[in-house]
């Protein structure tokens, strides 16, 4: 191993041990952002009814999947996107770094999982003779299926930032083959787990674009030999890196939002070039709040989570969350619910499976109902309500009570936005403020007709639109199916009228 490198396995993942957080700043910022990149390394490891036998778990490793490059552009070059759902052989990070000391130091932290085949093999009767097997029931009752299982890996890098500044920085990251038998019980055969070897790289390096701003770069590649051409994506994935994704922290630096940047750092955010992942910041600076941005997310952090799905900055796991379920496209409740319904056959051929399916199945078979009532929800307002204004209308009935949409007009009703009152019919300016969220990011700056005016039942009001330049507009006004918008959220491109009529009082004001 190289100066400065430290990779290491476990079998499954589990939880520190002690509460107390570690004393050097970047792995006290990497703990606090555990939970999610620990979310983000098992997203889709095995999906609901979690048996072996379900087409959704047949085809396995959907994101950050790093071949052997020979092999994965054996038809062609692999096409760069900003999140990892798509096979490559590297990925890239880049992101903005404020340099707070002349001592400033970068830590790379690597994780992935090492692909482990879990071959069943059944005693013959002669001695010492076996035969793989896709199921073995034992004389005890256990079934034992032959599956594909995962050893997370990890891999620190630590480089003087001066150093980088004076050129990349590569090291070499190796999972080492391995094997593993397990003897069944009654001589029924074995449990044999095998893993071949992974090889890839990790270079860092840095370009100064001011006196305390750098653009540090990261980029991981598989360098590993290639199977053979035509080999199947299964058989390929034994030397792949697996939901690939970085942390990065550092000593005497802080990271700036690539999603809400400060105005002035604007231009150099939009020059980074992410390949196939999508970093956000994570955790908090010691002793201080992350400075805001103008509309209250924070815009700097001391670490940076590059994975390969797309999240917000700063994301957390929900604090009503029991433990994964490897299925962040889901809600815990529902998903519960559904695993406690499974038949006694399903759970024996889950907890068969893989041993994290059957950690799933444990923890809901004994989940106490005040965990389980925690499950069903909580409402955190994703912005400060506005204050009311005197003349605003009397508040309306609930949203479940009778005659709280008395008076409610969609396709008439004007809300007042810088002056101009917007209803059904008028152009507006698209200006989101949900920058994480990937269509958001798209259609900023777009032009749009708004077709209706929505009021949720918290009391907010949402804008339908379709765009100007959409030549499936008029199909899917037909259909209702809009783009929704917050009046903060769109600019008025008609000018505001020199005596603007009363407000509809059932739109509300903004």
């Amino acid at each position: 191993m190289s100066e400065g490198l430290a990779e290491r396995g476990t079998a499954c993942a589990a939880p520190s041990g002690g509460t107390d957080l570690p004393s050097d700043p970047a792995l006290r910022a990497f703990e606090q952002v555990s939970a999610v990149a620990d979310a983000v390394l098992y997203e889709g490891y095995l999906l609901y009814p979690y048996r072996r036998s379900s087409a959704k778990n047949r085809v396995r490793w959907q994101f950050g999947v790093l071949f052997p490059r020979d092999w994965v552009e054996a038809d062609g070059p692999v096409v760069p996107g900003l999140s990892g759902s798509a096979d490559s052989w590297y990925q890239q990070t880049e992101c903005l770094v404020r340099i707070r000391r002349p001592d400033a130091e970068v830590r790379v932290r690597l994780r992935y999982l090492q692909m482990q085949r879990k071959q069943v093999w059944e005693a013959t009767g002669r001695a010492g003779d076996h035969r793989a097997v896709e199921s073995l029931r034992t004389d005890d009752g256990t079934v034992h299926l032959t599956f594909d299982e995962a050893v997370p890996r990890e891999a620190d890098v630590t480089v003087p930032l001066a150093d980088l500044l004076h050129g990349e920085h590569t090291v070499p990251v190796v999972s080492e083959a391995g094997a593993e038998i397990e003897p069944l019980p009654g001589h029924a055969g074995r449990v044999e787990r095998c893993r071949e070897e992974v090889r890839a790289s990790v270079t860092v390096a840095a370009e100064p674009l001011t006196p305390e701003i750098c653009r540090l770069q990261v980029r991981t590649a598989n360098t590993g030999p290639a199977p053979r051409p035509g080999t199947a994506r299964d058989e390929a994935l034994r030397r792949a890196l697996i939901a690939t994704h970085t942390l990065i922290g550092g000593g005497a630096v802080e990271f700036v939002s690539l999603i809400d940047p400060p105005e002035d750092l604007a231009a150099h955010v939009r020059a980074c070039r992410n390949e196939f992942t999508f970093p956000v910041l994570g955790g908090t600076l010691p002793g201080a709040e992350p400075a805001p941005s103008p509309d209250g997310e924070a815009g700097t952090g001391p670490v940076v989570l590059s994975a390969p799905i797309i999240l917000p900055d700063h994301p957390q796991v929900a604090p009503e969350s029991p433990g994964d379920l490897h299925d962040a496209a889901e809600i815990d409740e529902i998903l519960t619910l559904r695993t406690m319904l499974l038949t006694d056959e399903e759970k024996r051929e889950a907890r068969a499976t893989d041993a994290r399916a059957a950690a799933i199945l444990d923890r809901v078979e004994t989940m106490p109902p005040e965990v389980f009532a925690r499950l069903h929800g909580a409402v955190r307002s994703l912005a400060p309500a506005a204050p009311v204004p005197a003349s605003a209308p009397p508040e309306r009935p609930a949203w479940w009570q009778e005659g709280a949409d008395e008076g409610l007009s969609p396709t008439t009703d004007t809300v007042l936005v810088d002056g101009v009152p917007l209803g059904g019919g008028s152009r507006v300016r698209l200006s989101p403020r949900r920058n994480a969220d990937a269509q958001d990011m798209f259609l900023a700056g777009r032009t749009a007709e708004v077709a209706a005016v929505f009021h949720d039942v918290d009391g907010s009001v949402q804008f339908a639109v379709t765009l100007d330049d959409d030549p499936a507009a008029e199909l899917h006004t037909w259909y209702g199916r809009f783009h929704y918008f917050r009046p903060d959220e769109v600019e008025p491109l008609d000018p505001a009228p020199k005596s603007a009529p009363s407000e509809s009082p059932a739109a509300g004001g903004r």
